[in-house]
């Protein structure tokens, strides 16, 4: 095997890795997305469920998670600062089982924090190894 040959082959190598972790990132971004857009849209409504599972300043809490999910969920997708906006989500997503999920006798509440420990997992490797090439990250060195 040639070096050209073998370089041909690292590069499509990087160029389908670099694709999938595209897709893993817009994966691990909608569910953010999503929900922080949805908190934000409806501030009084997530304050309500806020303050009925015992948080503080429900309102001040609800914009401040609308905001983390949906501006985090965004820099994921595009790969801008996602190492850091990988783990300020992955701590949240864990703080957000920890405070609501873990009535472990309700099977719905078992199976979204075991959803959460996934999700986790995701962000924990973004943030490890990086958006990949096809990343605002990438592209401004």
């Amino acid at each position: 095997m040639s070096l050209n040959t073998s370089t041909a082959g690292a590069n499509a190598n990087a160029a389908g890795s670099a694709a999938v972790v595209l897709v893993a990132r817009l994966l691990l971004s909608v569910l953010f997305l999503f929900a922080g857009f949805g908190k934000l849209t409806d501030i009084s409504g997530t304050a309500g469920w806020f303050g009925s599972i015992g948080l503080p300043l429900p309102v001040v809490a609800a914009v401040v998670v609308g905001l983390l999910e949906f501006f985090g969920g965004l820099a994921i997708l595009v790969g801008f600062k996602a190492r850091i906006a990988a783990i300020a989500l992955a701590v949240f997503t864990i703080a957000a089982s920890l405070v609501a999920h873990t009535n472990f006798a309700d099977q719905i509440q078992l199976l979204m924090f075991l959803k959460n420990l996934s999700i986790t997992g995701g962000l924990l490797l973004l943030a490890s190894f990086g958006p990949s090439a096809l990343s605002l990250d990438a592209r401004r060195g």
